[in-house]
């Protein structure tokens, strides 16, 4: 129901519009409070690029984050990524992470993160205090945040919106009544927006995620994802509509699909989705949170983001321009 509130398919999101302007007064009245020093942010003495978006729900930046880091990393710089481990319950903050962490603790993106990239993560409620840890163990050149575009407490040299291209905005209204949890004109002030999908428009870089090799949980094989053939599919990320139909395009058959709600904590429990011993396929930022109790008949699909190479070169240029100045102004 709520998605097609969002969507614009249903007249209910008037009921919510009275939340909806206090939703977005309030995110006003902090931005507006940051802006004129009202309230403090705090600057790293590093660059930092926060990679967010404007939607509730999932819009693929967290490849975009991965494509980042190893793309900088492959220029040479030492790169750290941060933040808010959503969905994790850590008994100390800030957590660095390390390859015996568990999603429990720090949640299902910086795990990810983490062991796509080999790349310092850290996590905590104050995304600065996961910086402030990050830069106390590691000599970094640029940090990474995971999220955290609303997240005015911490200072930012760049930023980067994520938008799906099928949904965009929806009906455009602040939550409840709508996806936004800031509208559409804070675009005008970002530097990058990046399109997952659909069609990029004027000053949008257009982004597509590829993967078309399937790896196995408990032992690590990898095939081609059409060797599967027919599946069983499972998504606990924010739009899990947009992993089926993405599946369904490179030809697998999906005898069942099984819609999970984003950062979904997962339990041994999930066997019972394959009673006659079916393949099951999921995403893989729900692989890092089964692979301790994994079947042999389980697989995930990794995926990668790939770009324009006009976006992407320029992207990435203004980042290492940002790093390079950055240099120049330090003591």
């Amino acid at each position: 129901m709520i998605q097609r509130i969002w969507s614009g398919q249903s007249w209910l999101y008037i009921l919510l519009l009275p939340l909806s302007f206090l939703y977005g007064a309030i995110a006003l009245i902090r931005r507006i409070g940051y802006k004129v020093g009202l309230f403090r942010s705090w600057k790293a003495p590093v660059p930092v690029v926060v990679v967010g978006n404007l939607t509730a729900g999932g819009n693929g930046k967290t490849p975009v984050v991965i494509w980042l880091v190893e793309s900088l990393m492959k220029q040479g710089y030492r790169v750290g990524v941060v933040s808010r481990g959503y969905g994790g319950k850590a008994e100390h903050y800030p957590l660095i992470i390390s390859s015996s962490t568990t999603t429990s603790e720090a949640g299902d993106e910086p795990v990810l993160i983490y062991h796509r990239t080999k790349a310092p993560v850290a996590v905590a409620p104050k995304r600065s205090d996961a910086v402030k840890a990050l830069l106390d163990s590691h000599a970094l050149d640029v940090i990474i945040t995971d999220d955290g575009l609303q997240h005015y407490a911490l200072g930012r040299d760049y930023e980067i919106v994520v938008i799906d291209g099928q949904r965009r905005f929806g009906n455009g209204w602040w939550i409840p009544a709508g996806p936004m949890r800031e509208r559409a004109g804070r675009l005008k002030s970002v530097n990058a927006v990046i399109v997952n999908g659909g069609s990029a428009q004027l000053n949008e870089t257009a982004m597509v995620l590829a993967g078309d090799m399937v790896i196995n949980l408990l032992t690590g094989e990898q095939r081609p994802v059409s060797s599967l053939n027919t599946v069983i599919a499972m998504a606990g990320i924010g739009h899990p509509p947009r992993f089926f139909t993405s599946l369904e395009k490179k030809g697998l058959s999906l005898i069942q699909t099984y819609a999970f709600a984003d950062h979904q904590s997962y339990q041994q429990q999930l066997s019972i989705l394959t009673p006659n011993n079916e393949p099951l396929l999921m995403t893989e930022k729900d692989a890092v949170k089964c692979r301790s109790f994994a079947q042999a008949n389980w697989w995930y699909l990794p995926v990668a983001a790939s770009f324009d190479p006009i976006g992407e070169k320029q992207i990435l240029s203004e980042i290492k321009n940002i790093i390079v100045n950055s240099k120049k102004t330090c003591p």
